[in-house]
């Protein structure tokens, strides 16, 4: 073993450590991994950086802006109030997440199915009372299960029948993956059903001032237009969208307050006073199809998706104070509209435009992101913290699945690279007003996409340096002493364990080979051996930094890194204990 090997060993066991350890946030311990890898040489200068350009740093970035796109637009809601409207058990909705993330990751890449799911998993999370964490990590391991069922299912697959074709003159086919890809797929998604208790619970701790002010609850009105969806149906049908977070406080219908009745049937012209939170807010007056309150508002030409809602609050010297939205006239004056106000311990009953402001009213405004925060010091509000309003914002639902498909047939049929089409996708998503531009940074983790660029070119010190190798070496002394279900476990378990510090395609172009040489020696067929390093390099349940899928799902979950292995562990071991058998079987050695 050469020095440079030892250290890059060394590098590898300390940064391991400190993930363990879990003191220091994760970025900062791969910023100090890279520069202790620099000082000791093994990564050159001139490759420090080459992370932040890697192909998994911009797919993991703009699939977190696709996500947001897609969780922005409410389609996801939409979905699951048509098909699902009453999936409440926290068993059951896990068990539809898993199995449409495996089945999406069979056919498209896994990060994409997973980014289409995630939305779909924090509704689930919220209408269940489960903490989002008890989905996400089992739906990143569904979604790398599912990958193993199809030849384009996952990279590894796509490597490994290339090289078959060189070992052996003939390609694995599409589905050659199936029979044991899909045992797999489901063997795992019914550990992490029955055990999902050792899935630990977690809240991303960077939502907690979002959180705290989500708590307040809003009154707002809407109108039930002609033509709206809701009329005639009944109060109880329409506040159903909210998953009980909407109360109704007054019917107001010409001149009559009528009680709030839950069979009540809605007319056309009817306004509904509502109490709830905003966001719950939102989902029944879009589910519903109802109008808030105010005039449309036109924003200058190009600046249709700057039309946002922000919150304030009525300061001690506002101009509005003692003031209603209709007296002012506040659209008029300001170009502005009044769509919900909190009143600490009082519950409103009269329409917006009529409700008289008082010091310490929270409120959501809506009008042009441009104007807005200059006319908060003027009206003697106070901004609250930055968080996302969906209240009242102009959304275009379909356009994000639309993008979203486009870039996942251009991967598929091989037109583009998965990067390529997923910062395509990211930046159409802004484009066309998907996500609003003030709003598209904060859809990216900026610390895992750190932590990855950091440590890609950490984890190639391995292969630079020849470490890699060695270790290949060791195995190949070790392999031939042992029957072929032994060499076969053993080279899956190496690729498991190699994977996480290459990507999964390079374990494959560093493991096939070795593979394939074994079998050779041992006088067996290559085909099982060379599945098994596919299926190694494509299982990687113990890390956040060898998939993309693992990384995607740390920052919202609020996981840390030792809670990878605490799930992952024990399900590596059931892939190995049913993938070698079933391989075997399938691919017979002799």
């Amino acid at each position: 073993m050469t020095l440079e090997q030892t250290f890059a060993f060394v590098v590898i066991a300390l940064m391991m450590a400190a993930f363990i350890w879990g003191r220091l946030r994760y970025d900062l311990v791969a910023g100090c991994s890279l520069l202790l890898a620099l000082a000791l040489g093994i990564v050159p200068f001139d490759k420090a950086f080459s992370g932040f350009s890697d192909d998994i740093v911009i797919i993991v970035g703009s699939a977190l802006m696709v996500s947001a796109a897609v969780a922005r637009s409410g389609i996801v809601n939409l979905v699951v109030k048509r098909f699902f409207p009453n999936l409440t058990s926290g068993r059951a909705q896990l068990a539809l997440l898993l199995v449409s993330v495996a089945v999406l990751s069979a056919f498209i890449k896994n990060i994409g199915a997973l980014a289409i799911m995630m939305p779909l998993a924090f509704q689930f999370a919220k209408k269940s009372g489960t903490p989002a964490s008890k989905f996400l990590m089992p739906m990143a391991f569904a979604a790398l299960l599912g990958g193993l069922m199809t030849q384009i299912g996952t990279s590894p697959n796509i490597v490994v029948s290339r090289l078959r074709q060189e070992i052996t003159g003939e390609s694995f086919t599409m589905f050659d993956f199936t029979p044991v890809g899909a045992l797999l797929a489901v063997c795992g998604i019914l550990f992490m059903l029955f055990f999902n208790r050792i899935v630990p619970e977690r809240t991303n701790s960077n939502a907690s001032i979002e959180e705290s002010l989500e708590a307040a609850a809003y009154s707002s009105d809407a109108t039930v237009d002609e033509g709206s969806p809701s009329v005639g149906k009944s109060l109880n049908d329409v506040l159903k969208h909210g998953d009980g977070e909407v109360i109704s406080t007054a019917i107001i219908r010409g001149h009559v307050h009528l009680s709030p009745l839950p069979d009540v049937r809605l007319a056309a012209g009817d306004t509904i006073l509502m109490e709830g939170k905003a966001s719950a807010l939102d989902k029944v007056v879009s589910a519903a199809g109802l109008t808030l309150s105010g005039k449309p508002i036109r924003a200058g030409r190009g600046e249709a998706g700057e039309i946002s809602a922000i919150e304030a609050v009525v300061g001690n010297d506002s101009r509005l104070i003692d003031i209603s939205a209709r007296s002012i006239a506040l659209f008029h004056s300001y170009g502005i509209n009044l769509l919900a106000v909190s009143r600490q311990g009082e519950r409103l009953r009269e329409k917006l435009s009529e409700v008289r402001l008082r010091p310490g009213d929270m409120i959501v405004l809506q009008g042009n992101n441009r104007t807005l925060p200059t006319l908060l010091p003027e009206l003697g509000l106070l901004p609250l913290a930055q968080r996302e309003i969906l209240l009242g914002a102009p959304r275009r639902a379909i356009i994000p699945v639309l993008i979203l498909i486009a870039a996942m047939a251009s991967t598929t049929l091989g037109f583009v690279p998965v990067a390529t089409a997923f910062f395509a996708a990211a930046v159409a998503m802004v484009l066309f007003r998907a996500v609003p531009l003030r709003e598209a940074y904060t859809a990216l983790d900026g610390p895992i996409l750190i932590m990855l660029a950091c440590l890609i070119p950490v984890s190639d010190s391995l292969r630079t340096t020849g470490a890699s190798e060695l270790i290949a070496g060791w195995l190949g002394d070790v392999a031939v002493h042992l029957p072929p279900f032994g060499a076969l476990a053993l080279i899956l378990l190496t690729a498991m364990a190699i994977t996480p510090f290459l990507n999964n395609a390079a374990t494959v172009l560093v493991m096939a080979p070795i593979a394939a040489s074994f079998a050779g020696a041992l006088g067996y067929r290559p085909e099982a051996f060379l599945m098994a390093v596919a299926i190694g390099a494509g299982c990687d349940f113990l890390t956040p930094v060898g998939h993309q899928c693992n990384t995607l799902v740390m920052g919202p979950g609020g996981y840390k890194f030792a809670d990878y292995p605490r799930v992952g562990l024990p399900l590596s071991f059931l892939i190995v204990l049913v993938s070698v058998p079933a391989l075997l079987y399938v691919w017979p050695v002799q």
